[in-house]
């Protein structure tokens, strides 16, 4: 479809099909442009002023769209949008105002991205998601058939394992996909609560093979609405979700894949759901699974029971301890760095994956770490982080 030139813009809009619904950009505009309905988070084009404040805090990459149009799609219209419309053909024009438009926004763009090394994207060989099946107009209901917790009853951080089941409810979902949860009730000022994410902690056969379930790693943090609502769920209680959401951070299909993964806390949810895949589906697998997992003690460490009994032939374990009495304090960076010569052989395989989740804060220590091992193994690491995150074997979620 032609339009013609008059006063272009270049729109900024947000990829519904990526976005896991987060609110990390709607809290991070500094004017506001950013808003939501009950199905997509979108941007307003008559407050929006391309700070691109935004652009760095998000995990996925979906704020990182633009459409160079005539007149702004409205809000109405990116509200139902379940995928973005395709660039639409603009006729030349001889004062080349989309050329100068693109060119001034890729200019803040550049400096935005910088250190992000590019936008995401999925695994060549992950199956296809279903994205946003149900949002908060349309919720499913689900059923809580278990509540665990998960850390020692001394250790500070109560962390749960929580299994919800869809009866005969349809719910597709693959490992790295998140669902939100929406809590009952209102804020103070009487608007409904954010719905807030989880990621999906099972493999897509669910809990146990053919089972039509998921299950959740979900901390109870001091006043927190949503964690505290699901904490105490018992079971046989119902609860809202909406989702499946995002369409990168997702489990490679290929054997030969190598997949390190990195976290700390809850962020060990997806990677549960990675190596109960790669278990079930390919116990032969050639490709090598490592996992750098990070806690304050052993007692605090999510699944560290259950861990101790994978086999190192399935799952590689480094375990890392910051507040344990009487040894020195370890991250997650510093065993990557003990690791150096496992890791860099790793990350010259064109086949290896990484996969980082957790809190935000650990991704700088995590980057350096990584530019270290690579320098000592002659390796250029921002290059390589680029063209990796190019080819779908680069991926952050942190929060």
């Amino acid at each position: 479809m032609n339009a013609p030139v008059g006063e272009l813009l270049k729109q900024h809009l947000i990829d519904p099909e990526i976005c896991i619904r987060c609110n990390t950009c709607e809290e991070t505009c500094p004017v506001d442009a950013v808003t939501h309905d009950g199905n997509n988070y979108v941007v307003d084009a008559s407050i929006c002023n391309h700070c691109m404040d935004c652009i760095p805090p998000c995990p996925t990459g979906s704020i990182d769209n633009w459409r160079v149009v005539n007149s702004p799609y409205s809000l109405e219209e990116q509200f139902s949008w379940s995928e973005l419309p395709p660039q639409q053909e603009m006729q030349a024009a001889s004062s080349g105002a989309v050329e100068a438009i693109e060119s001034e926004i890729d200019s803040l763009l550049e400096e935005a991205r910088k250190g992000l090394g590019g936008k995401p994207v999925a695994p060549h060989s992950a199956s296809k998601p279903t994205v946003n099946l149900y949002n908060r107009n349309k919720p499913l209901t689900a059923t809580v058939t278990g509540n665990f917790r998960l850390t020692h009853a001394d250790a500070d951080a109560d962390v749960r394992h929580i299994i919800l089941d869809f009866g005969d409810q349809p719910f597709p979902v693959l490992e790295g996909q998140s669902i939100g949860v929406v809590a009952p009730g209102t804020t103070a000022d009487g608007k409904p609560h954010n719905v807030r994410l989880y990621s999906v902690a099972s493999s897509r056969d669910g809990e146990k093979p053919n089972a039509h379930n998921l299950a959740l790693t979900v901390k109870r943090e001091p006043g927190g609405v949503c964690s505290n609502y699901l904490c105490d769920l018992p079971r046989g209680a119902k609860v809202e979700i909406t989702g499946p959401f995002g369409a990168t951070f997702l489990h490679p299909n290929d054997p030969a894949a190598n997949i390190i993964m990195i976290c700390t806390g809850t962020g060990s949810a997806p990677f549960r759901g990675f190596t109960e895949r790669r278990r079930r589906a390919m116990p032969d697998a050639p490709g090598r699974l490592l996992l750098f997992f990070g806690a304050r003690r052993p007692e605090e460490l999510p699944y560290f029971g259950p861990l101790q009994k994978v086999p190192e032939k399935l799952l590689g374990k480094y375990f890392c301890y910051s507040r344990v009495s009487g040894q020195p304090r370890t991250y997650v960076q510093d065993r990557l760095r003990s690791e150096a010569a496992t890791v860099a052989a790793l990350m010259k395989d064109p086949r290896t994956h990484i996969y980082i989740c957790g809190l935000k804060g650990m991704e700088t220590g995590v980057d350096e770490a990584f530019a270290d091992v690579c320098r000592g193994a002659g390796i250029e690491w921002a290059p390589l982080k680029s063209a990796m995150r190019e080819d779908g074997r680069y991926h952050v979620e942190t929060y």
